[in-house]
C-alpha cells in the first residue's frame, strides 16, 4: 500500500502537484488532444510543485525552525544555520516529531535529576548543620559549666576540658575532610601518579592502624594467594593510602570484636587491578547500599556518631577513585560483613 507518512517536504510537494495536474491533464486529453494535455500537465505540475513547496517551507517549516531554536535555546551558530537551511527541510513531519519527543524526554530526565539533586542538597545541608551543631553545643555547654565554677574542682575541670578537646578534634576533622572533598571536586589537588606495589602499601596501612585494630582484637591479613606475586599499580600513592586508611578504619569501627579484615588483590585484565577490603562486622542493609558514598549518609545515625568519624570517609574515597577515572563499589549483608572494592590502573609501561 502506498504510504506518504515519511515524505519530505519536496517529496510531498511532488506528490501533491502530480495528484493535482494528472486528472486535469487527463480531462484536457479527452476534450482536446494529447499535446495540449501534456503542456497543461507540465505547466500545472511545475507551478503547483513550486507553490506547494514554498507554502510548506515558508509557513510550516518556518514554524518548525522556530521550535528547534526554542529547543536548543541558543543563538544559532553557522553549523546550526546550515542545518536549519539544508537538512531540516529534508526531514518528514514524523522525523521532526521524533526529535521533539526525544528532546522532551531528555528534559524530563534532566528535571528529575535536578529534583533529586535538590533533595540531596537539602539533606546534605541538614546533615551538615547537625554535624557541626552537636560538637559546638557540647563545647558551649562544657565552657559554660567551667566558667560557672567547675574550674575550682580540678577533677571535674579536667574531665570537662578533655570532653571539650574531643569535640574540638571532631570539628577539626570535619573541616579537614570537607576541605579535602572540596579540593578533590575542584581538582586543586592534582594526582601524582607513580608505580608501586599495592601489597606493600596495604601492609604499611595495616601497621599504621595496628593500635586501633589491636584494641578490637581484629586480625588484618591479605587473602591467601593474593600476597604474591607483587602487583604493581599506577596511581597517586598517598591518595590511595588515604583510601585504604579510610576503608580499614571503617572496617575496624563497624567490625566485630575479635573479627578480621581481609584485603584481596586481583588482576582483572592487562590494564586494571581490583583491590577489595572485607570485614565480618555488622554489615549494611540492602536499602542503604546505593547511598553509602554520599556525604554524611549514615545507616544508623545514633550508633555511627557514637563510634566517631565525620561521615565523610567513604565520600572522600569515592572522589579519589573517580579522580583516577576508576570505579568503587560495595557489597554487604547484615550480620555477615561488608566488602568495598575499587579498581586502579596496572603498572604503567
Amino acid at each position: 500500500m502506498f504510504n506518504t507518512k515519511n515524505f519530505s517536504p519536496k517529496q510531498l510537494s511532488l506528490f501533491t502537484a502530480f495528484s493535482l495536474s494528472l486528472p486535469i491533464a487527463i480531462g484536457f486529453y479527452i476534450i482536446e488532444s494529447w499535446l495540449f494535455a501534456t503542456v497543461t500537465f507540465i505547466v500545472i505540475f511545475v507551478g503547483s510543485y513550486f507553490l506547494i513547496q514554498f507554502v510548506l517551507e515558508q509557513f510550516i517549516y518556518r514554524k518548525i525552525k522556530l521550535i528547534y531554536k526554542f529547543i536548543y535555546q541558543t543563538k544559532a551558530s553557522k553549523k546550526q544555520e546550515t542545518y536549519y537551511k539544508y537538512i531540516l527541510p529534508q526531514k518528514s513531519i514524523d522525523e521532526v516529531r521524533e526529535d521533539v519527543e526525544k528532546w522532551a524526554e531528555q528534559k524530563s530526565i534532566e528535571i528529575e535529576i535536578l529534583k533529586n539533586n535538590e533533595a540531596y542538597r537539602k539533606e546534605f545541608l541538614q546533615n551538615l548543620a547537625h554535624e557541626f551543631k552537636t560538637p559546638i553545643f557540647a563545647i558551649q555547654g562544657y565552657t559554660d559549666i567551667l566558667l560557672d565554677g567547675a574550674l575550682e574542682n580540678e577533677t571535674t575541670a579536667k574531665k570537662y576540658l578533655e570532653n571539650t578537646a574531643r569535640n574540638v578534634d571532631r570539628l577539626t576533622n570535619l573541616l579537614t575532610d570537607l576541605d579535602k572533598i572540596s579540593q578533590l571536586e575542584s581538582e586543586e589537588q592534582p594526582l601524582h601518579k607513580e608505580n608501586f606495589i599495592i601489597q606493600d602499601l596495604i601492609r604499611e596501612v595495616y601497621e599504621t592502624l595496628s593500635i586501633k585494630t589491636s584494641k578490637q582484637e581484629i586480625k588484618c591479613t591479605i587473602k591467601k594467594g593474593c600476597e604474591s606475586p607483587p602487583i604493581n599499580v599506577f596511581a597517586d600513592k598517598e591518595k590511595i593510602r588515604q583510601v585504604l586508611n579510610n576503608l580499614i578504619i571503617n572496617a575496624t569501627r563497624y567490625g566485630k570484636h575479635g573479627g578480621s579484615i581481609v584485603a584481596s588483590i586481583y588482576k582483572t585484565d592487562e590494564q586494571h587491578v581490583l583491590i577489595e577490603i572485607s570485614d565480618d562486622g555488622i554489615g549494611i542493609a540492602e536499602e542503604h547500599l546505593p547511598r553509602v558514598f554520599e556525604r554524611f549518609y549514615r545507616t544508623d545515625l545514633g550508633r555511627s556518631r557514637n563510634m566517631g568519624g565525620t561521615g565523610l570517609g567513604l565520600a572522600i574515597c569515592k572522589h579519589i577513585i573517580e579522580a583516577h577515572q576508576q570505579t568503587i563499589h560495595v557489597r554487604s549483608k547484615l550480620n555477615v560483613g561488608t566488602t568495598i572494592g575499587f579498581t586502579l590502573d596496572s603498572k604503567a609501561v
